[in-house]
């Protein structure tokens, strides 16, 4: 299995909800981003080291959260040597929404590995769109280019849909899968 590791910024906790389901499925490290953005060198460290980096944050106003994007651009000093080239990504956001412009924030997110030089994973789940489909189904939001959560306003972090947490599990094991294939043996 390839080394992964999740890195996420979570403001009310349903993101770090989100990011544990997906380092389950994943068999991942996390790391969490702090309330100021900021991240330890031991964590850096861990991401260097990663043959695939899962990147996860709530939709705040149609993008990520401002600690991630502080993270994003602290990501710049890798850019410039390149050393995230060649790195499996995926990533997830979660908002209240069941829509709330969570493809604004994968867009951006895979913009960023691109920006890397990463080669991005998508969900590779159809949607369930149809009448009989629930909340619990895989996929029921109707992703594509990664992960989307939806954790109503009013809810605690338990209340998360249950096919949202399974599709969180699957996308983990997907890009776990997909970095195996492309790591030294």
């Amino acid at each position: 299995m390839a080394n992964t590791v999740v890195v996420y910024h979570s403001g009310y906790g349903h993101t770090r909800r989100v990011a544990e389901h997906v380092a389950k499925g994943a068999n991942a490290e996390l790391v969490a981003i702090n309330e100021h953005g900021d991240l330890t060198e031991a964590d850096w460290a861990k991401l260097n080291a990663a043959h695939a980096i899962i990147f996860g944050a709530p939709t705040y106003m149609g993008n990520a959260s401002w600690q991630f994007k502080k993270f994003a651009d602290a990501s710049s000093k890798i850019w410039f040597t390149r050393g995230w080239e060649n790195k499996i990504f995926g990533g997830f956001t979660n908002s209240a929404s069941l829509n709330g412009d969570k493809g604004c924030t994968l867009a951006w997110l895979s913009t960023l590995a691109a920006q890397h030089g990463g080669i991005w994973v998508s969900l590779g789940l159809l949607p369930s769109n149809t009448k009989e489909a629930k909340r619990t189904d895989l996929n029921n939001l109707g992703g594509s280019i990664g992960l989307l959560v939806q954790s109503p306003a009013d809810a605690s972090v338990d209340e998360i849909p249950q096919g949202d947490l399974d599709t969180a599990v699957h996308y983990g094991k997907r890009v776990a899968d997909v970095a195996a294939r492309f790591s030294p043996a």
